[in-house]
């Protein structure tokens, strides 16, 4: 059995279960939410059953959250956790997938954590450090902002997802990260990097593939993320 660790995924409290009064998890301070789930280790077993419990709440009329990851991953760069927010009740409703190794600019070791996610969940907004539970304001903010040629106009990361173009914009976050957003197989999208520079990364040729269709069995683990974990 994994032993994994819950937690609630928009503030990182502890979540009671569903019970006879409440049907639904949640927290004392979010109220009803979907409790993030994340294994206190990480490997090709531990993510085999993850990827199969994700896979198993997929149906014909309610497509799965996918499990994004870097595929090919960046030289140098493993995967170090992986989770899902959700309850037997509710289903899976969000996925997050950590990944580190060195920075693209400046040295020193870099953190990515991945968010799928229906919308309310909160999880992505959790890890960029800002009000949430949707990026939908941030989002509203950055394609108002100055046009092209404006000393403070940004380009969105444009990656490839599931074998197509997506842009990601750059939102509001805590200072010591960067967070990216944007929409994929009609869920929130969002990415996440520490320190803030890492967020060039994603400035490079990052495709990301969709662990639950396949896991390649090349796939490299690291010590488990500090981030995805809560700890940081």
């Amino acid at each position: 059995m994994v032993s994994v660790v819950v937690s609630c995924p928009r503030c990182a409290g502890q979540v009671r279960p569903p019970d006879l009064m409440h049907p639904e998890s949640r927290c004392a301070r979010c109220g009803p939410v979907a409790p993030l789930n994340v294994p206190e280790h990480i490997g090709a077993e531990i993510m085999a059953s993850v990827v199969e419990r994700v896979a198993a709440d997929a149906a014909p009329d309610r497509p799965g959250v996918p499990l994004w990851c870097p595929w090919p991953l960046p030289t140098g760069w493993t995967v170090t956790g992986v989770g899902w927010a959700g309850d037997d009740a509710a289903g899976v409703r969000a996925t997050a997938v950590a990944c580190a190794g060195p920075a693209p600019l400046e040295g020193g070791p870099a953190d990515l954590v991945l968010v799928a996610e229906e919308p309310g969940v909160g999880l992505g907004a959790r890890f960029a450090g800002m009000s949430g539970p949707d990026p939908g304001p941030e989002l509203t903010e950055a394609l108002t902002g100055p046009g092209a040629g404006h000393p403070e106009h940004v380009e969105p990361a444009r990656i490839r997802v599931g074998g197509h173009p997506t842009p990601l914009w750059l939102v509001n976050s805590a200072a010591d990260r960067s967070a990216y957003a944007g929409e994929a197989r009609g869920m929130w999208l969002h990415a996440i990097a520490w320190p803030a520079s890492a967020g060039h990364l994603l400035a490079e040729d990052v495709v990301l593939h969709d662990l639950s269709e396949w896991t390649p069995p090349e796939l490299v683990y690291g010590a488990p993320s500090p981030y995805l974990h809560g700890r940081v």
